[in-house]
């Protein structure tokens, strides 16, 4: 019987995107980046950015680039999908993307429809030109998503931090 399993990790991921000088986060609502969504909200030094679709958070961070800002998209790994022909424009044009990617079709999924693209999603990063780090551990998520936004914003590239569904918990919705 596992219900959502509770941590911390998103206050110490919250503190590392301040250092990184995220000023943008664009987001589609998911249940396990809530409270860094909420943070972000609450933080008047951020431009919290709600969603459609996770493809126009590509578009909307590579603006904020040009405007001189550093962002970072906050989605599900349903939503890689979305991203994808957007992917090419941000790997050609060299623009920076930071993604955090909370997963979905792994270890205690419900959902049938949550498992393909949750099997899929780091190989389709990867074959976008994505840089990928997945983390299992939640003591290891802060300091994994320090370097994406170094290798990100200092290095001119598309990285996805994948935050795995062990970490953000499974829904149990038998009871």
């Amino acid at each position: 019987m596992a219900t959502k399993k509770k941590t911390d990790w998103s206050k110490d991921v919250f503190k590392v995107l301040k250092k990184a000088d995220v000023q943008q986060i664009a987001y589609v609502p998911d249940a396990g980046h809530t409270s860094l969504i909420k943070m972000a909200i609450a933080d008047n030094a951020i431009k919290p950015v709600s969603l459609t679709s996770e493809q126009e958070g590509v578009a909307v961070l590579a603006g904020a680039w040009l405007g001189g800002e550093a962002g970072a998209l906050l989605m599900q790994s349903s939503g890689v999908g979305n991203v994808i022909n957007m992917l090419g424009m941000a790997n050609e044009c060299r623009f920076p993307l930071l993604m955090l990617v909370t997963m979905r079709g792994e270890w205690g999924e419900f959902n049938p429809w949550q498992v393909p693209m949750g099997q899929a999603t780091e190989s389709v990063l990867e074959a976008s030109g994505v840089i990928v780090h997945r983390v299992d551990e939640p003591s290891e998520i802060a300091e994994t998503v320090e370097a994406a936004a170094k290798l990100a914003f200092e290095g001119g590239r598309m990285v996805a931090v994948l935050i795995g569904q062990r970490v953000v918990g499974f829904k149990d919705w038998t009871k």
